[in-house]
């Protein structure tokens, strides 16, 4: 077992190399009883949805769980092959108490991981998580014997009749879609969903074999995909990441749009229309500017969070807003899907943006224009905080006050390296090279190695 200084919960599940450390399938097992007795208190006859992405570890570390949430009482249905947010969004609309995800997201087939939903779609609070974590450590032992989770084939098709119904009236007819699936959770579900719609489909990774998820596809690799694109002549591409929560569309020229491209063509036409409570979005610090720029033409502000859909999630419910999301393509629609970020449902709402508009893709993108980015790294000999070091704060303020609203500057250090991070944004990349440069050296006067 682990050390006991390791905590479990990392900022989106447990994630790691599948048969090391937690994601053992004994460890897993031990884990679904934790989880089971931590959110049955108090409950009877508590019901759990389990499901999995492509990789080849997914059913058995689905079995093992699903024989420690049975060993706490539960019952445990199993969704099978599905998109994380499909999941989750299936634990609200079907009643059950809660949901747990077996997979590792956009990471290699290697790795898998554990993401547990409460029966409303949420992610579990940290201190939920830390009871889970406190029960796993008191009974650790593994629990060889129980029921394999019974399989609904009709939660699919729920599912598929939950995207049907936010669209509804959307038809695809004579579009030609290129889609990239990762091999991973959306294998099934995406094409389905747009062929019912009405689009020609050309499918690509849709075929996991428990190796090829994330590998050399989807949204983490898009380069696949806009070549098809362009050799298709399609008049777009979406890609998912392998479960399904993330999303990036390719225009018919082969040009990637990505998350913040995505935000911006959203707000906007929400702005025209009425629609955008607050006439604000959330977006994290990984935003580029650019994003900020293209809002702020239409009245549109955006709210800044640090990074991680989490962080997004809390402003939106914080804040009473609608829209917001990740450079990623992770975009949350509030209270529209739950606060559920989901890749399939995104490319949807953008589908409908480009029916609406009448324009193509790439049209609808231009308004969003990233700004140049500067990253440097400098070795140093110690890391105090950089706060607290008066000549490099004086020049961060010095660069920003040049940069005004349309730049800013980030500092941070490697968490595995003695280097600072330095990272200067603008609209002139000229300017934004020769200020990076300059905090740089700064930084090196100051502490470096």
């Amino acid at each position: 077992m682990p050390l006991k200084h390791e905590r479990l919960f990392g900022t989106d599940g447990i994630r790691g190399r599948f048969g090391e450390g937690w994601l053992t399938v004994d460890a897993v097992s031990a884990l679904g009883r934790a989880v089971g007795v931590v959110l049955g208190r108090g409950r009877s006859g508590m019901r759990a949805l389990v499901g999995h992405d492509g990789r080849r570890s997914g059913p058995a570390l689905e079995a093992a769980v699903a024989r420690g949430l049975g060993q706490s009482g539960a019952s445990v249905t199993s969704a099978g092959l599905i998109t994380t947010p499909g999941l989750a969004v299936l634990a609200r609309l079907k009643g059950f108490d809660l949901a747990l995800m077996v997979s590792a997201s956009h990471n290699p087939a290697e790795d898998n991981g554990i993401k547990v939903f409460s029966g409303a779609a949420d992610k579990l609070p940290d201190a939920t998580e830390d009871e889970i974590e406190a029960e796993l450590r008191a009974r650790p032992e593994a629990l060889p014997r129980g029921a394999l989770p019974e399989a609904d084939p009709t939660l699919e098709n729920a599912y598929l009749a939950h995207l049907m119904e936010a669209v509804a009236g959307l038809k695809l007819d004579g579009l030609s879609i290129v889609l990239d699936c990762a091999n991973g959770g959306g294998s099934r579900v995406a094409p389905r969903i747009l062929g019912r719609l009405g689009a020609h489909v050309v499918s690509l990774a849709c075929a996991p074999d428990g190796d090829n998820i994330n590998q050399g596809c989807g949204s983490t690799h898009p380069a696949g995909l806009q070549e098809a694109v362009r050799l298709h002549s399609a008049d777009l591409g979406i890609a998912l990441d392998g479960d399904g929560d993330r999303c990036l569309l390719v225009d018919e020229h082969g040009a990637l749009v990505n998350g913040d491209g995505l935000l911006t063509l959203l707000a906007r036409e929400r702005m025209q229309h009425g629609t955008l409570p607050g006439a604000r979005i959330v977006a994290t610090v990984m935003s580029n500017r650019g994003l900020h720029r293209a809002l702020r033409e239409v009245g549109v502000q955006v709210t800044t969070v640090g990074v991680g859909d989490r962080r997004v999630v809390e402003a939106l419910r914080a804040e009473k807003l609608a829209l917001g999301g990740e450079q990623s393509g992770h975009i949350v629609f509030g209270a529209d899907n739950f606060y559920v970020g989901d890749g399939t449902y995104t490319a949807l709402r953008v589908l409908q943006v480009l029916r609406r508009q009448k324009v193509p893709l790439s049209e609808l993108a231009r308004a969003f224009r990233a700004f140049p980015q500067v990253l440097i790294n400098v070795p140093v000999e110690r890391k105090p905080n950089l706060s607290d070091v008066p000549r490099v704060m004086d020049e961060v303020r010095r660069i920003e006050s040049e940069l005004g609203e349309d730049g800013r500057v980030l500092l941070r250090y490697s968490g595995t390296e003695p280097l600072a991070r330095v990272m200067v944004e603008g609209p002139d990349e000229g300017h934004v090279r020769s200020r990076a440069q300059q905090l740089a050296n700064c930084i090196a006067r100051e502490i470096g190695a």
